[in-house]
């Protein structure tokens, strides 16, 4: 009899199907009866394992979480039980990455506001709307792991200065800055700390940013408040914001979502085609490790 490994959320079976073994059993949609001989589950970021859940799947072995946030996941309930939790680190650092700066960009040169101006039979109408640019200018990147790096990277592509602040990491190739420094300092701003600690730039932050300053957030939506964001554009603090990540998922009826210099997109900047064979192939691969009589490669206290 094959063992028998569960999707918890929306799991494609051929891409994990690959990399699990022939003797293993992917059920997508899994019942009551699945998960009770359930001994690996593949787990995407929004679905919840709690105690609960844990409860209806005695004999699991091992979760694998698509991605490295493991919010929703009891870590105290899995150790109680011996399960180790694996995540699957660098699987959508490009990704993400690519995302962040690709909402820097369409900020500063004023995509959104332009295509709403022709679209909105407004050219020769009203004044156009004058893009900005970022060679010579300053970035900010507030938190210097993978994601951080390849943005680093690509505004030096840019001809921009990079400014790092990372309370754990020091880059040795960028001027390391205080966080209030590189508000000072910088035209553009990017975050990407894993979150955890309430938030990051409040109102007493922020108001020692130059004046329109572009901040880009596809990290953990507690790093600014949206409020804080309102202010800050209204008092012109602010003169763009990117978010790809929102307190409630689904977000529907944002506050910022009509205002001519905010960029909204649905938490897909690490939901590239690539990057997301590389997250279920990683996550597959962990628990094919854990059936197989091993340790999984990448878990939560090592990512």
């Amino acid at each position: 009899m094959k063992r028998v490994v569960v999707g918890l959320g929306p799991v494609d079976p051929e891409l994990v199907l690959p990399y699990l073994g022939d003797e293993v059993q992917f059920i997508r949609e899994p019942s009551a009866g699945d998960l009770a001989v359930a001994e690996g589950a593949i787990v995407r970021a929004a679905y919840d394992v709690d105690r609960a859940r844990l409860d209806t799947m005695p004999r699991l072995r091992v979760i694998a979480r698509t991605g490295v946030g493991v919010e929703r996941v009891d870590l105290a309930a899995a150790a109680e039980r011996g399960i180790p939790v694996a995540v699957t680190p660098g699987s959508n650092a490009q990704a993400v990455a690519e995302g962040a700066f690709a909402l820097l960009l369409a900020l500063v040169k004023r995509v959104g506001e332009s295509n709403s101006y022709v679209a909105g039979d407004r050219w020769g109408v009203d004044p156009v709307p004058v893009p900005g640019d970022v060679f010579g200018k300053t970035l900010a990147v507030v938190g210097f792991g993978r994601i951080g790096r390849i943005v680093a990277g690509f505004a030096t592509a840019f001809g921009m200065r990079v400014l790092v602040h990372d309370p754990f990491v020091r880059a040795d190739e960028f001027e390391n800055v205080t966080l209030e420094e590189a508000l000072q300092r910088a035209d553009a701003i990017t975050l990407h700390l894993p979150g955890g600690d309430g938030e990051l730039l409040g109102r007493d932050r922020l108001a020692l940013a130059k004046p329109g300053l572009v901040l880009v957030n596809c990290a953990r939506a507690e790093l600014v408040a949206t409020e804080t964001l309102e202010w800050a554009l209204e008092q012109k603090i602010l003169g763009g914001v990117g978010l790809d990540v929102f307190a409630t998922e689904p977000m529907r009826e944002h506050p910022l979502a009509h205002h001519s210099r905010v960029l909204l997109s649905p938490h897909t900047s690490g939901l590239s085609e690539a990057a997301m064979a590389k997250t279920f192939q990683m996550a597959a691969e962990a628990v094919r490790e854990v059936l197989e009589g091993r340790y999984p490669s990448f878990t939560e206290e090592l990512a």
